[in-house]
Parts: C-alpha cells; sequence; structure tokens
C-alpha cells in the first residue's frame, strides 16, 4: 500500500545524509542513515564492489565530490516499512556520474539504509 506524502518527505530527508556525505567528502552524515550490517554492490571503474557499507565510507572520505557536483533524490516508494530512493550524481570525484538505489527499512520509527547498489554510467568509466 502506498504510504502518505509525509513518509516520502521523511524518506527524501533521511536520503539527503547520504547526498551530503558525498557531496562534502564527509562519510559522518552517511554513518547516521545507514545500519551498521548494510551492504554494498555496484561496479567502480570496471572492478565489482560488494560487501560492507564500509567501502562506500572509505570511498567518499578519500575522494572529494570534486568541482561541479551534482545529485538529486527520487523517491521511487515508499510501503509502510521499505522504501526505495534513486540517487543520481553527476561529476562525482569530478569526473564519475552514478546511479545509486538506497533500500531503506523503518526501523523504530526511523529511515534506516540496508543497502545500497548502484551503476556507474559507462561513458564515465577509466580504461
Amino acid at each position: 500500500m502506498r504510504d502518505e506524502i509525509k513518509e516520502y518527505e521523511a524518506v527524501a530527508k533521511a536520503a539527503e545524509k547520504f547526498v551530503k556525505s558525498v557531496a562534502e567528502g564527509n562519510s559522518e552524515y552517511a554513518r547516521t542513515l545507514f545500519t551498521e550490517d548494510a551492504v554494498l554492490f555496484g561496479i567502480l571503474d570496471g572492478s565489482v564492489e560488494r560487501g560492507s557499507i564500509e567501502q562506500f565510507y572509505r570511498n567518499v572520505d578519500s575522494v572529494g565530490a570534486g568541482e561541479g557536483f551534482k545529485a538529486r533524490i527520487d523517491v521511487l516508494a515508499v510501503e509502510e516499512t521499505v522504501a526505495v530512493v534513486r540517487v543520481l550524481e553527476e561529476k562525482w570525484g569530478g569526473r564519475i556520474d552514478f546511479t545509486d538505489f538506497l533500500l531503506l527499512l523503518k526501523l523504530n520509527g526511523e529511515w534506516k539504509c540496508v543497502a545500497k547498489a548502484y551503476n556507474q554510467n559507462s561513458n564515465t568509466i577509466k580504461g
């Protein structure tokens, strides 16, 4: 069942922590969004990344967003205790465009991210 618009707004606000971390090159904000056991899946410059969300934190902390970084949050679905968010990123680290999918659960009344999967746009992959 589709949830109320106020829940979509709450999910978007939670996802802003992800974008703020990426934009500032500081994982501090994202660490309040993701659960400790959250997982990561994607392919970065042709190499598969999978496992702990700690890899995402290391990437964010080691590579600043760069000049011209932009992001957009789209809340795709909210179904009572689960939500799916798409985050579009342009020019991360000055060169990479990503599409991130965040899977959130409402745990103890708070939206928390349990998984992140992403696609790196093929025209931004280093050969």
